[in-house]
């Protein structure tokens, strides 16, 4: 069995016999797998679906699985509690920035970079669960946010970089910000919402959509290859590349019950699996983005470049990108987390990547 998956079954009560044990177990049958989003989001198609597919294959229809799209089984922010409560054996995606405090560490991904994309950020977060590294107390990322909660987890295939567009209002000059309501779909973005001069309003991004039709609000953090999820092509007219307002991972997750009734060669399956197919997912993040673009280009939006952006407003974004990692980290750190010490390990192994931080957080971090 893959090393990691050993580790991290060795953390919790019971578990090691369970996984050096379990060659007399009976064979996985059926797993009961929920989503709250819809079958047109890419955590769904690209992901949960793909994943399916492989593990019934790979294990010649030992390990068969009844899905649930779009909250059938369960919504947002209420999936942890359906695998811990029985509810369903797996969830794909589990959105962790909707658990409120259940995750305060999983947000890191969506602090502000430049130059990342989607399989850069999936390695990366993959990595920091894998870590060693111990961030307080003896625990490690995966044991601080995954720990004692009854599940084992995955990172998996993040999202496109979130980008900030608005239905035609052009963000030229630091001043242009001011006041504009924008959408932001987590804390997070709101700290850097704020940071830039905007009044943040958060919503689901499904929601989204009749707020920017009606001017309830004139923007958006989105990525702009899940604008076709929620119709948006030719709805935002004005959208600056080149920065990343942050990435989304979440995790595929399954109970501690239905990983016990797999033998160790259908969990060693499992693990290789759910690696494979986070990375193939965010391939697929990545080569989405240009088809989305094109229709909104069609359309009569405008995408503009950072780098050719004044210096001024280059250097407003950068210091709210600064700022936005600083906030997040302190605000972690007086609530008792050690964000610090997982900002920093994420920085190293985004950059390992060939991604950059925003300037001064090499510093700030120590790195």
């Amino acid at each position: 069995m893959n090393i990691n998956v050993v580790r991290r079954i060795g953390t919790r009560a019971a578990a090691v016999a369970t996984a050096i044990g379990l060659a007399s177990a009976a064979h996985a049958d059926n797993f009961s797998i929920a989503s709250s989003l819809p079958r047109a989001h890419l955590w769904v198609s690209a992901h949960k679906e793909v994943l399916m597919e492989r593990l019934e294959e790979k294990t010649n229809g030992e390990m068969t699985f009844t899905p649930f799209f779009a909250g059938e089984l369960t919504g947002l922010g209420r999936e942890l509690d359906a695998l811990q409560n029985g509810v369903v054996d797996i969830i794909d995606p589990l959105v962790a920035p909707y658990h409120e405090g259940a995750f305060p560490l999983s947000e890191v991904t969506q602090l502000p970079t430049y130059e990342t994309d989607s399989v850069m950020v999936t390695r990366a977060f993959q990595n920091l669960m894998d870590s060693e590294v111990e961030l307080v107390d003896g625990k490690t990322f995966y044991d601080y946010e995954i720990g004692d909660k009854g599940i084992i987890g995955w990172g998996i295939g993040a999202t496109a970089a979130y980008s900030i567009s608005t239905t035609g209002k052009k963000l030229e000059a630091p001043g242009d910000f001011q006041g504009v309501p924008m959408r932001a779909g987590s804390g997070l973005q709101t700290i850097v919402l704020e940071k830039l001069g905007a009044t943040p309003v958060t919503m689901p991004a499904s929601q989204a959509y009749e707020a920017l039709s009606r001017g309830t609000i004139e923007g958006i953090v989105l990525a702009v290859v899940d604008w076709k999820s929620y119709s948006m092509e030719q709805l935002l007219k004005y959208t600056i590349e080149g920065v990343s307002i942050g990435q989304w991972e979440s995790y595929l997750a399954i109970t501690e019950d239905a990983w016990n009734r797999m033998s160790p060669e259908e969990q060693k399956i499992f693990d290789e699996t759910a690696r494979q197919v986070s990375i193939d997912a965010a391939k697929q993040w990545e080569e989405g983005v240009g088809a989305v673009r094109q229709v909104a280009v069609d359309a009569g939006s405008e995408f503009v470049a950072i780098d050719d952006l004044s210096p001024e407003m280059q250097a407003h974004i950068a210091k709210a990108a600064e700022d936005t990692w600083v906030e997040w980290i302190e605000k972690l750190e007086a609530q008792g987390h050690p964000a610090k010490a997982a900002a920093k390990l994420y920085g190293e192994y985004i950059v390992a990547e060939g991604g950059v931080l925003p300037t001064g957080i090499s510093e700030y971090l120590g790195l």
